[in-house]
């Protein structure tokens, strides 16, 4: 799914509603919703950008490990089943 607003544009806008500019005035200039305002607050707020792209990392990584994990427990249980049937 192909995101509208990037990490950096949103911390903009976050940024200028704590300069003190109304949240409904805010959406209605960008063009988007009161609720994702206060869902972007709630992962966001207080970060700089450079917090925002270290967290996308942190994300994609912790994506891939569990995507490592997903196909090794798999692997692990054929193993001890096998060890099972042996002894």
């Amino acid at each position: 799914m192909k995101k509208r607003y990037s990490e950096e544009q949103i911390i903009g806008f976050l940024k200028e509603a704590d300069a003190g500019v109304p949240v409904k005035e805010l959406c209605r200039r960008h063009g988007f919703s009161e609720a994702s305002y206060y869902l972007w607050r709630s992962k966001f707020g207080g970060m700089d950008v450079s917090d925002a792209k270290r967290l996308k990392v942190l994300e994609s990584e912790n994506a891939r490990l569990k995507k490592l994990l997903a196909e090794a427990l798999p692997e692990n249980e054929v193993t001890k089943e096998v060890l099972r049937k042996k002894w």
